[in-house]
């Protein structure tokens, strides 16, 4: 949120932590500058290195073979498979529209000029997936079916193995996605082996996922010698609640997503006193006996707000101040939302829905932008895979010509003469050779 708000509020509750500072930056930077340097030189002796001392995890092959997969697979029980397979179609539907938005063009801008659009699939891309403490599988959804469905041809996936364990439903979802080569592999030393390339693995043009501060650190640092999706910070959730709401609804979305990390920020802001009131001591109820009590509750005691404005305005404009990654709305009118607001990751409209479905099932993307990069970006989605590139011809000399006319003026406003030559001789058939020509045929 910007130092000083547009709009009036009252503080029900205000952060007692700083936003992002968990972990020393510095530290941080440091440590994955050197993971970068050593992979680098050292390839895949280094990726084991870092394997075994990070994760424990140091196997005859990082690469799955697809026998492996199926073996994998076979271990879950059919339900799980099930759901991964129709969670997918949701999402692969919805990717599939948002592609069909994108369509090549050829206009003829003007007799015998033509000019025109492309959108090509980046030709190789990584996808991450975190593991850590719990098995993200609907990362490799996000990340995976997205990619397929953009076209690209080759997609290299990468998850950290969990407790010495490979994550049977975090493969099982990266093969039925579609991934062309499954790893296992996690952290700095994955993200870098799929930047730089090593012996065993070959790079990829482009790496998406969301991960820990390591991850999005070395994906940062990597940004240039390969693309990336976005800049990732902790899971955001801001809630938008009117005098209709049910504070215990608020008060369990606050916490859903309170539970991905003890830097992630929930925040309330509500045109009810009431609401915020009993929010948070539904709150206080619910975080005690909460499995993930150890992730969520430090979040919403450091991170946590609950805060009171005058009107259901006032409410959006403060919280497009705060350009948060999801961004739901209990209100009334929920659809006064989408013309309201302007920064944002994600919009979940009205109690039937929530950040989780997004998070988990429904279909949209749940990579979004983080500590306010929703003022500049979206999330993931199927033209983050595409490069959009464009085409000329003339096929009309006496346009050529023109152009060229034009072309040698506007170039030598610039002092570009090299550039005006370029047109003079496309010129030459209708205005004759100019004296630099002469005098170089000669």
């Amino acid at each position: 949120m910007t130092s000083k708000s547009k709009v009036d509020f009252k503080v029900l509750k205000g952060p007692s932590g700083t936003h992002g500072q968990n972990k020393n930056s510095a530290e941080v930077k440091k440590v994955v500058e050197g993971v970068i340097a050593d992979i680098r030189v050292r390839g895949d002796l280094a990726v084991r290195e870092y394997s075994e001392k990070f994760d424990k995890w140091s196997p005859e092959n990082f690469r799955l073979t697809e026998a492996k997969i199926l073996e994998i697979i076979a271990t879950l029980p059919q339900q799980v498979v099930d759901d991964i397979k129709t969670v997918q179609t949701n999402i692969r539907e919805f990717a599939q529209k948002q592609r069909e938005t994108l369509v090549d063009i050829e206009v003829e801008t003007s007799p015998g000029v033509f000019l025109g659009q492309k959108h090509i699939p980046v030709q190789a891309v990584g996808a991450y997936i975190p593991g850590g403490r719990y098995p993200l599988t609907a990362s490799a959804h996000m990340t995976i079916i997205t990619a397929k469905v953009a076209g690209v041809p080759r997609v290299a996936a990468c998850t950290p193995p969990i407790k010495g364990e490979i994550p049977a439903a975090t493969v099982a979802a990266m093969y039925f996605a579609g991934a062309d080569e499954i790893y296992i592999l996690g952290g700095v030393q994955a993200v870098t082996a799929l930047a730089v390339g090593t012996e065993s693995m070959e790079r990829v043009h482009l790496i998406a996922g969301p991960g820990n501060s390591y991850v999005a650190e070395a994906k940062r640092q990597l940004f240039g010698e390969i693309g990336i999706d976005l800049p990732a910070g902790p899971t955001e959730i801001l809630v938008v609640a009117d005098d209709k709401a049910d504070p215990f609804t608020c008060a369990v979305d606050l916490l859903s997503q309170a539970e991905h990390g003890p830097d992630s920020p929930a925040i309330l802001i509500t045109t009810s006193e009431k609401v915020g009131i009993e929010a948070i001591r539904y709150v206080d109820r619910i975080l005690p006996d909460m499995p993930t009590k150890d992730y969520a509750e430090p979040a919403w005691y450091d991170y946590g707000q609950v805060l009171v404005v005058k009107n259901i305005q006032d409410a959006f404009i403060l919280a497009d101040e705060f350009a948060s990654e999801h961004v739901e709305i209990l209100t009334e009118n929920p659809r006064q939302a989408l013309t309201a607001m302007k920064q944002y990751g994600a919009l979940f409209l009205g109690a039937g829905t929530c950040v989780s479905y997004g998070d988990k099932v429904i279909g949209t993307n749940h990579v979004l932008p983080t500590k306010g990069a929703a003022r500049f970006t979206g999330g993931l989605w199927v033209g983050k895979y595409l490069k959009t590139v464009t085409y000329q011809e003339v096929r009309d000399n006496s346009a050529s010509a023109e152009l060229g006319r034009l072309c040698g003026r506007a170039s030598r406003v610039e002092l570009f003469e090299g550039h005006a030559r370029s047109g003079d001789i496309r010129a030459m058939e209708f205005d004759g050779k100019p004296d630099w020509v002469v005098k170089a045929l000669a």
